[in-house]
């Protein structure tokens, strides 16, 4: 298992290589900061140590409950442009439904109660922080 909170831009391909070796099942999903409503860029906040123990322990949560070879979980911080990667999710499991669930469990997670902060940055500078959303609170209410 690995977890990383960082600043800098990770390349997908070089983390993932190797990944899940001898699982029957290895899902990985890579998510991108998107320029909707003039957005330009995102600026993301966390408390280091308490950040990665909190990611560090769902990850362990994910691993048990969905019987995971493997887990890997990259979030960056800090300013983030729109189309760069924000984060990284890779599962590896004995059998795809395994794998397929808990990245989404993992996703469900980071999108409502992984604690970082987002503030949306704009052509004409910071808008405001981003709020928790109702279908992403829906989401992480069915697991």
């Amino acid at each position: 298992m690995r977890v990383l909170v960082q600043p800098e831009p990770f390349d997908a391909a070089a983390l993932t290589q190797g990944f899940g070796a001898g699982a029957g099942a290895v899902v990985t999903f890579t998510g991108l900061v998107r320029g909707d409503d003039g957005l330009t860029a995102l600026e993301i906040e966390h408390y280091p140590g308490m950040t990665e123990r909190a990611l560090s322990e769902h990850a362990q949560a994910a691993a048990e409950r969905f019987g995971l070879s493997d887990v890997l979980v990259v979030h960056r911080h800090g300013r983030i442009a729109v189309g760069e990667p924000i984060m990284i999710v890779a599962t590896a499991a004995r059998h795809r439904r395994a794998a397929f669930d808990a990245a989404d469990f993992l996703m469900d997670w980071l999108k409502s109660r992984a604690p970082f902060w987002k503030r949306e940055i704009g052509a004409q500078g910071p808008r405001g922080w981003v709020a928790a959303k109702d279908e992403d609170e829906a989401a992480l209410n069915r697991w």
